[in-house]
């Protein structure tokens, strides 16, 4: 169990606060309500850039790793579809720099030419590195592209192409920040040997007068509903074959969603895993064998991919069926009438996965930090989610299959070698 604090300042900036005396650091994790859905069509990829440009200095402060390395920290930061997330490190002592650290990037970035342009070539290069020139890099574009036709998701988070990134101007990025870099719009989790007084004064000192801002609202229509199957064959220049298959899943808090996210874990966590044991081993056709869903905000989907050793139309449509038959085992609870079905024993194992990654999670100020803040950013209790998984049980599991493995509403991508 995680023991915590919370408050809200009256900009509406929400602070979760973890009290650890075992450590003599502290980390300061920045969660911001904002992602690549919340791009235009014409600018993708403006998100990602906002995660390098957060580093190249703020109204105040023209060199923030300088710094930070000064404090003796160090920092780092992630974007997906739905946030953007920055966490810092330091002695505990050094808790008030990194305050002030985030409050002036959080108030305004300096908007310098230079360091537009500089951190532009450093995104348009990470995206050459892995997304075009590497094999299967572009993979998530095919097939973000094939599960949907409307929705921002169908752009990965780097973007649709370097172009978008090469014609970004100031005013863009001007225009990106006060629209959702805002108190208002962010949750910051502190987890280190800091008290709670401590805490709450100094973000107050240092966070307390940054003015609210009009969050842009998200005007986009929901996804359509996958009717019919879809299909999209890709030739590359690439090692093996590869086939993905896509299954619509819902959103985060979802009905649903902890069983899909335990029914991937049943098919491919681990050497006890249904696809380790039956596809990748137990079958010459396959090289490798997983699942795993998109753990999105918004519907996401279950994802079933795989590598192949034989490249032909034959090999591929036999692994496919092979695919969905062993995941659409799960349709049914364990039997006489269906042996393969779902077992008490593998709904704990892949629940006993997922408390041990938390618990993992919790012994560390860093992990207690980032989780945390994405709870309050929820709305959670981050001690309630393990109660939620331990609830599920085989029949869940298999209600879950049913509805969400529908063959009809399967989005396939062939990854071909190249001809």
């Amino acid at each position: 169990m995680i023991k915590y604090n919370t408050f809200t300042l009256d900009n509406g900036l929400r602070v979760i606060h973890n009290y650890d005396p075992a450590t003599a650091m502290v980390c300061v994790n920045t969660l911001y309500n904002v992602g690549s859905r919340d791009e235009s069509s014409g600018l993708t990829g403006l998100a990602h850039l906002f995660e390098h440009l957060m580093f190249g200095g703020s109204i105040h402060i023209p060199d923030f790793d300088a710094e930070m390395e000064r404090a003796g920290g160090m920092n780092n930061a992630w974007t997906s579809s739905d946030f953007t997330n920055f966490y810092d490190i330091a002695p505990a002592a050094n808790l008030e720099t990194l305050l002030w650290l985030e409050s002036d990037r959080m108030l305004s970035l300096s908007f310098s030419p230079e360091s537009l342009e500089v951190q532009r070539s450093v995104v348009i290069e990470e995206f050459k590195q892995t997304h075009l020139n590497r094999p299967y890099g572009d993979l998530s574009h095919h097939l973000m592209g094939l599960v949907y036709t409307t929705h921002p998701y169908r752009v990965p988070t780097i973007g649709a192409d370097p172009s978008h990134i090469e014609k970004v101007t100031m005013d863009d990025v001007r225009d990106f920040f006060y629209n959702h870099y805002a108190p208002n719009n962010a949750v910051i989790g502190i987890s280190g040997n800091v008290t709670l007084d401590e805490v709450t004064e100094k973000v107050s000192r240092w966070f307390g007068d940054i003015p609210r801002r009009d969050i842009r609202p998200r005007l986009y229509a929901p996804e359509p509903e996958i009717d019919s199957p879809r299909t999209l064959t890709v030739r590359a220049d690439v090692p093996h074959p590869m086939i993905v298959v896509a299954f619509p899943m819902p959103g985060y808090g979802e009905e649903g969603y902890i069983e899909c996210d335990l029914i991937t874990d049943i098919l491919s966590s681990g050497r006890a895993a249904r696809f380790y044991r039956r596809l990748t081993m137990g079958d010459p056709l396959f090289a490798e064998a997983d699942a795993s869903i998109i753990g999105s905000e918004e519907p996401g989907f279950i994802m079933l991919k795989a590598r192949l050793n034989k490249d032909s139309d034959n090999a591929v449509e036999e692994a496919r069926e092979k695919l969905i038959d062993e995941a659409m085992r799960l349709c049914s609870e364990a039997s006489v009438l269906h042996p393969d079905g779902v077992t008490d024993a593998e709904v704990r194992r892949a629940v006993n996965r997922y408390l041990t990654r938390t618990e993992f999670r919790s012994q560390s100020f860093v992990g207690r930090a980032q989780a945390m803040a994405m709870a309050a950013m929820h709305g959670e209790d981050i001690n309630s989610l393990s109660a939620l998984y331990e609830a599920v049980t085989p029949a869940d599991i298999a209600t879950a299959a049913r509805r969400f493995l529908c063959p009809s509403r399967a989005c396939t991508l062939y990854y071909r070698t190249a001809l």
